[in-house]
């Protein structure tokens, strides 16, 4: 084993230099860097955190004063963070730096004891020895037993709701809801419905008591309100383009904009970068730890990976999904990820979609614990005989059942809702051909 690790402090270092929040995760002491230069760096770290600023590079800089030209100046702190490919070995780093540290203690106890042998030195040796196995561990793992018993007491407990509803019924019973730590994505080709299909997610979520944070990297954050007021007033969509509202539309809009107001609801729409969507989830977590958090991404493809590979963008698009499951986990959230189908879809007679129309699917697949796809009779065939059902197929259910979902969804007002009575649904299906319209969904 290594008694010193470079790599693990520099690496470690410069994570939390690009990723500020990661530092309120750590459970290193300045003690557990070998490098000099890594303990003064952690300690002006340390300072700032306490200090309840930011961490980045001009508040570490400040902090360390005139030491700066004693780790290597600026540039070696610059260095440190653009030598970080990606965040999510984070915590592995941090266990390479414990281990390491626990090998160097472990050799001096021995040393001494060598040099000094005695049974009362071969105590106080085993005690210590003791003491730095057990070193960084400071969350044990839960045995068998306990979990066996967590299980037993689910079970008796009736109202025990382990995911998130979303106030659509047959979506919930397939999936039990949206699970805490899962990693949800929704696929469909363009125009579909899919950002309609998660705005509809983030107001059920809402209407549950629950905070929806919603990163949109392709509209405006007014658009999608206009959207979720179109939706919860059921108003015509298209007349946000003309403003030529009833005096109906607005009565529906205003009592809709009331209701909205008084939701858990964050939109952004300037975060562009993995690292910009992944600080902003962490942030929005940690001011409410106990909050029920849900997030919507819209969409996986406009991400900026932290690593640019312009030649494999399947690996780009892995990252970005990895990071974000693993963000799913460990803040213990759901996770929804919209995406973009290929054109493969559109060549085959049967145009629902597969897990391998996933643009760039090599690792998505991997990392989802659901992949749901969104798909529409009329988008293709405009004399469908279902112009409002929507099936929601999910192909991939890591801890449950797979298959597909009828969903009604009504375009106009950019709303999805459970089927419950498809005949009545197409009684007026001649005349909603007659004004048929088309907006971006």
């Amino acid at each position: 084993m290594k008694i010193t690790n470079y790599e693990a402090e520099a690496t470690l270092l410069g994570a939390i230099l690009v990723e500020g929040t990661l530092f309120n995760d750590l459970e290193l002491e300045e003690e557990h860097f070998y490098d000099a230069r890594h303990r003064r760096i952690f300690r002006a770290m340390k300072e700032v955190f306490e200090k309840k600023q930011p961490i980045d590079i001009v508040t570490v800089t400040t902090a360390l004063l005139n030491d700066i030209h004693q780790i290597g100046g600026t540039l070696y702190l610059t260095e440190m963070a653009e030598s970080v490919a990606t965040l999510a070995n984070f915590k592995q780093h941090e266990a390479l730096i414990i281990e390491a540290y626990r090998m160097r203690k472990s050799r001096d106890l021995v040393k001494g004891y060598v040099e000094n042998p005695s049974d009362e030195a071969m105590d106080v040796l085993l005690k210590k020895l003791t003491h730095f196995q057990d070193l960084g561990i400071s969350q044990k793992e839960r045995s068998t037993y306990d979990y066996l018993m967590e299980i037993s007491k689910d079970m008796t407990e009736k109202t025990i709701q382990t995911g998130y509803m979303t106030s659509l019924s047959n979506f919930d019973d397939m999936t039990g809801g949206l699970q805490k730590g899962d990693l949800i994505i929704v696929a469909a080709r363009p125009s579909v419905g899919k950002t309609a299909f998660a705005l509809n997610l983030a107001a059920g979520h809402c209407k549950n008591k629950g905070s929806s944070l919603v990163i949109s990297l392709e509209m405006g954050t007014k658009q999608l309100l206009e959207r979720m007021i179109s939706a919860e007033g059921m108003m015509d969509g298209r007349k946000w383009r003309n403003l030529l509202f009833s005096e109906e539309d607005y009565e529906k809009a205003f009592r809709a904009i009331g209701t909205i107001a008084s939701w858990d609801l964050t939109i952004f729409d300037t975060r562009r970068t993995l690292s910009q969507v992944r600080s902003t989830i962490r942030n929005a977590v940690q001011k409410d730890p106990n909050g029920h958090h849900l997030v919507i991404i819209d969409y996986l493809q406009l991400i900026t990976p932290t690593t640019i590979r312009k030649d494999r963008r399947d690996l780009e698009i892995g990252e970005i999904t990895r990071e974000l499951k693993l963000l799913a986990m460990e803040l213990k959230i759901p996770i929804v990820l919209l995406s973009q189908l290929s054109r493969g879809v559109e060549s085959r007679q049967d145009k629902r979609p597969l897990m391998s129309d996933l643009r760039e699917s090599g690792n998505i697949e991997q990392d989802a614990d659901v992949i749901a796809f969104l798909y529409r009779d009329d988008y293709y065939n405009r004399m469908s005989e279902s112009p409002t059902i929507t099936e929601v197929i999910i192909s991939k259910h890591r801890n449950g059942p797979t298959g597909t979902v009828e969903m009604e969804f009504w375009k106009e007002y950019g709303r999805f809702g459970d089927v419950r009575d498809v005949q009545g649904t197409h009684e007026n299906i001649e005349s909603r051909r007659g004004n048929e319209f088309s907006m971006e969904f």
